[in-house]
């Protein structure tokens, strides 16, 4: 079965697979100046739709609770409104409540009243260069598989680059949707905290019989590439066809190529 994707901004977006609805990183604030420790982030860009006409939620996939361009306030003011909220295990002690914590390769289940049911994997990431953990916090991403035997599993890459966790995600499973949190996010020094160009081309041959779904590539002033960026380099590559760029608050249909 496809799966249909509604890119929400940053990197929030809808994802309905057989009749089950998860929202990725819900950030729904308006543009503006927000706070951090150490850094100010600029958002430049609105949510193309509001939190109340997205309807009701099975889940909420939160790949971490520490920056604002991940979870708002208006997202976290939501949290207790979704059934169940997924995260990291040091952000569910935070967040407290119904918020369940999972470590990479950790494993939750949704199910339906038909029995049908998904299996959602917590996928290791790495928020930045090797070494940037203490600074970054813990992150993770996750994989979105169904017990129906025609629907594709999605991986969403949540905040990361390109490093050994996310090949050994493409090891251990077959996915027919990838969604890798791109942009190029840089904020403190001269590195990327997301993945650039060359790491989503590397997460596409990772993943051969995917269509890539960029998501975290608008919206923010600290990301320094977009979606054009990915375009002009997947084509360039030969890679053009497998690449799905959304149109915000638009639900598209994506199957594997």
């Amino acid at each position: 079965m496809p799966v249909s994707i509604t890119l929400i901004g940053g990197p929030t977006a809808l994802i309905e697979i057989d009749g089950f609805r998860l929202l990725t990183d819900p950030t729904f604030d308006a543009p503006g100046a927000y706070q951090l420790p150490h850094v100010t982030l600029e958002k430049t860009i609105g949510p193309a739709l509001k939190a109340d006409a997205i309807g009701p939620v099975d889940a909420v996939l939160l790949s971490h609770d520490q920056h604002s361009d991940n979870l708002d306030n208006s997202g976290r003011d939501d949290l207790h409104k979704v059934k169940r909220v997924l995260t990291t295990e040091a952000g569910a002690k935070r967040l407290g409540g119904h918020v369940e914590g999972l470590a990479p390769w950790g494993t939750a289940q949704l199910k339906d009243r038909d029995g049908n049911t998904l299996t959602i994997t917590a996928t290791p990431a790495r928020h930045g260069p090797a070494g940037i953990e203490p600074l970054s916090g813990d992150v993770i991403g996750f994989v979105v598989a169904s017990s129906r035997k025609d629907t594709s599993a999605v991986y969403v890459s949540g905040d990361t680059t390109w490093f050994d966790g996310v090949a050994e995600v493409a090891r251990r499973f077959k996915c027919g949707v990838v969604l890798p949190f791109a942009g190029a996010a840089q904020t403190r020094g001269p590195f990327h905290l997301t993945m650039d160009t060359n790491d989503t081309i590397e997460t596409a041959r990772a993943f051969p019989d995917a269509t890539i779904v960029p998501l975290h590539t608008e919206g923010w002033a600290h990301f320094r590439q977009n979606g054009e960026d990915l375009r002009k380099t997947f084509d360039a590559l030969g890679f053009g066809t497998r690449l799905r760029l959304l149109e915000p608050g638009v639900p598209t249909v994506v199957e594997a190529p």
